[in-house]
């Protein structure tokens, strides 16, 4: 099993999230995530994986447990605890520490350049003069290699060209964390390894980043650790050459076989 440190980016202690009252979307959920890692997560269709990225940045707010990001805390005692001003506060935080890029590749302002989509929020949000916030944006674009797609509008764009160019639009933000909820799940096959890359590039600079992938051969192959959630809770993790040939809970070994098709130990 991988040893996480307490001392780590991320810290999420007995989570708990729910949306109606057949039962939680994720019960009592707790790991702790290292700066630099990158974590794949994986699991059957329903079992919370999307719900854990939203609820890391706060687009749902926890109904109980704790989650720290950096610095910042944020603690929630029971479902029924009305969020007060410090728990607000803490959520609005939280997400301007963490970059998100979503499943589909429509995500970008149609009507606006690449360019604009990605110097808008620093603008708006940060406060940035337009020439620091251009000047950030061409960084993040050249790092995604779409700088000369800086004038081009989202429609001239392919899937994969519209992905990185909203993994740009994230960084441009300076997200201590990046989160991607199946982030090539809509793209043809050809393009989702373009999109991968840039992850992989990002792991080589050190930027902490989780994803939430169906990508078998990418979460093995480049993950620092491999998360199999199921039924909303964690049920093993390890690095990705143990947890793919010698899994130890039956969950994983049935979820392996069915959904990969690969040889597992039994």
């Amino acid at each position: 099993m991988v040893n996480l440190p307490e001392e780590s980016l991320i810290v999420i202690k007995n989570l708990r999230k729910s949306f109606n009252d057949d039962g939680g979307v994720l019960n009592n959920v707790s790991i702790n995530i290292k700066e630099g890692d990158l974590v794949s997560i994986i699991g059957p269709s329903g079992c919370g994986k999307s719900t854990l990225l939203r609820c890391l940045n706060c687009l749902e707010l926890i109904d109980s447990g704790y989650l720290r990001v950096g610095d910042v805390e944020l603690k929630r005692d029971r479902p029924d605890q009305r969020p007060n001003e410090v728990m607000l506060d803490a959520a609005h935080k939280i997400r301007g520490e963490v970059g998100m890029v979503f499943q589909g590749y429509n995500n970008l302002f149609p009507h606006k350049t690449v360019l604009r989509n990605v110097t808008l929020a620093p603008m708006v949000v940060k406060k940035m003069s337009p020439d620091a916030a251009r000047e950030v944006a061409m960084k993040q674009l050249k790092k995604v290699g779409l700088e000369e797609y800086a004038n081009k509008y989202p429609s001239t764009l392919s899937g994969g060209e519209s992905q990185r160019a909203a993994i740009a639009r994230a960084l441009a933000m300076n997200p201590k964390v990046m989160l991607y909820d199946e982030p090539t799940s809509a793209l043809d096959p050809e393009l989702v390894g373009e999109v991968l890359q840039v992850m992989k590039d990002l792991d080589s600079e050190g930027m902490t980043q989780i994803i939430v992938t169906h990508e078998m051969q990418f979460a093995r192959d480049a993950s620092d650790y491999i998360v199999f959630l199921d039924k909303g809770e964690i049920v093993e993790y390890d690095d990705g050459d143990v947890l793919f040939t010698q899994p130890r809970n039956p969950r994983t070994k049935e979820f392996l076989r069915h959904f990969t098709g690969m040889a597992v130990a039994c």
